[in-house]
């Protein structure tokens, strides 16, 4: 059975911090290493839930991150993909078999280690910068298909990242067109701010599809130090009944000790 954050665990929407733990990381206060460390800092922010931006899951211990997550009072609520498409050149699309498979087979590393949490499992850049859709939705099925019970989330992404999946329509005609129950999408505010009309109308269309929840603000800053309406934002997430995380995936911006104090943030973007 898929664990989805509830309102009696963490509250309504509980905010979250991206934690690398190979390799850096442009959208996080911390550096890799000691990512240990970085958890406790988290937790006194006040953040209730962290995502983990991790290269090679392989590399990570269920059982070792669950005492760390225990003592740090943390949920993790998704694990992040992408590291491993700039660093090792790994691509759901990629016209090269072996490239794929490598790439499908990471996604899955990353399932194993999220369900023991109820994770969610991002698909972001691994999907490659430019390929072929068709490739694309084979290598999804295969994924989907690995473990039912964890859920992937695709991030459609600006055009300038990728020409594959830009906005929520074109996301959620190919989920549909896959029929997997356990993919859906994840939402970023930035890259909406590009891609859609508007950014609560693309809440609404991604309904019960939507899986997870990027905050940055219109510069990718730290929220509030933009121009989103964030208000209208969280009045969409009602109307859909969303009832998962809000991570912030922002430039630490305009000073990392920003991003330092969840209360802070909350407020600056009304959300009490």
């Amino acid at each position: 059975m898929i664990r989805v954050i509830g309102e009696g665990e963490f509250g309504r929407w509980p905010l979250g911090l991206i934690v690398p733990v190979q390799d850096p990381t442009p959208f996080s206060p911390f550096s890799p290493g000691e990512w240990s460390g970085s958890l406790v800092r988290v937790s006194q922010a006040g953040y209730p839930a962290v995502e983990l931006a991790i290269t090679d899951p392989r590399e990570v211990s269920s059982a070792g991150l669950e005492a760390l997550l225990t003592q740090a009072e943390l949920r993790l609520v998704a694990t992040t993909t992408g590291q491993a498409a700039w660093k090792e050149g790994l691509s759901l699309s990629s016209p090269d078999e072996g490239v794929r498979e490598r790439a499908i087979t990471r996604i899955q590393e990353h399932m194993r280690l999220a369900r023991d949490f109820g994770a969610v499992v991002i698909v972001g850049l691994l999907r490659g910068k430019s390929g072929e859709k068709g490739l694309l939705k084979q290598s999804l099925r295969a994924c989907a298909q690995f473990d039912p019970a964890v859920r992937l989330a695709l991030e459609p992404l600006n055009r300038y990242e990728t020409e594959l999946i830009n906005t929520v329509a074109e996301a959620l005609e190919l989920i549909e067109d896959l029929g997997q129950e356990n993919l859906g999408i994840l939402f970023d505010t930035f890259h909406a701010n590009i891609e859609e009309r508007s950014i609560p109308e693309g809440v609404r269309l991604a309904r019960d599809r939507l899986f997870h929840l990027h905050l940055a603000d219109s510069n990718r800053w730290t929220p509030g130090f933009g121009h989103l309406p964030f208000p209208k934002v969280w009045e969409a997430l009602e109307g859909v009944g969303y009832r998962g995380a809000l991570v912030l995936e922002c430039l630490p911006r305009p000073e990392p000790r920003l991003m330092l104090s969840a209360a802070e943030v909350r407020g600056r973007v009304g959300l009490g």
